[in-house]
This record gives structure tokens, C-alpha cells and sequence, in this order.
């Protein structure tokens, strides 16, 4: 009976580490899913961020302003602009 009764405390104390050793993997894991999840966010925000930057730098009258200020561009008269017609390719059915 003691011999038993030994087999089943150590079973007990083999499962009773299975158990400590799983918990705390799990809360290993958790622990860093919530890292990468704040990660995440930081990088969302920064995507935002850089988007709104993106679209700041591409605005049409900043292209513009600068076009007329650094680079001495300026639009031509109208007298001056010719609207050349594009030609059709071989093949193609005239629309």
C-alpha cells in the first residue's frame, strides 16, 4: 500500500508541475502578446501620422508655392499652350 501510495504522490507532484510550468508559459505568453499589441498601436498611430504628413507634403498649393518660389516656375499664357492630340494606335477602333 505504501508503495502506492509513493507512485501517486509522485504522479501528484509531476502533475503539480505541469500545471506551475504551463501557467506561468501562459503567462509568459500573455505577456508578450500585450507587448506586441502595444506595439501595434504605436505603429497604427505612426502609419496616421505619416499619412497626414504624406498628404501635408503633397498638397497642390505647396507644390505649387514652392515650384513658383524656389524653382522660378510660373504658368504659361494661354496664347502659349498647344493641345496636341493623341494619336490612335494600329488596330484600335476609333471611339
Amino acid at each position: 500500500m505504501t508503495k502506492l501510495n509513493l507512485l501517486l504522490v509522485g504522479i501528484l507532484i509531476v502533475c503539480a508541475l505541469g500545471v506551475v510550468t504551463s501557467q506561468h508559459r501562459a503567462r509568459k505568453l500573455y505577456a508578450e502578446l500585450q507587448q506586441e499589441q502595444e506595439f501595434a498601436k504605436q505603429m497604427n498611430t505612426e502609419f496616421g501620422q505619416l499619412q497626414l504628413e504624406q498628404s501635408t507634403w503633397s498638397m497642390h498649393s505647396r507644390i505649387e508655392k514652392i515650384a513658383a518660389e524656389r524653382l522660378h516656375m510660373r504658368v504659361p499664357d494661354q496664347t502659349k499652350i498647344q493641345v496636341v492630340p493623341v494619336a490612335a494606335k494600329s488596330g484600335a477602333s476609333p471611339q
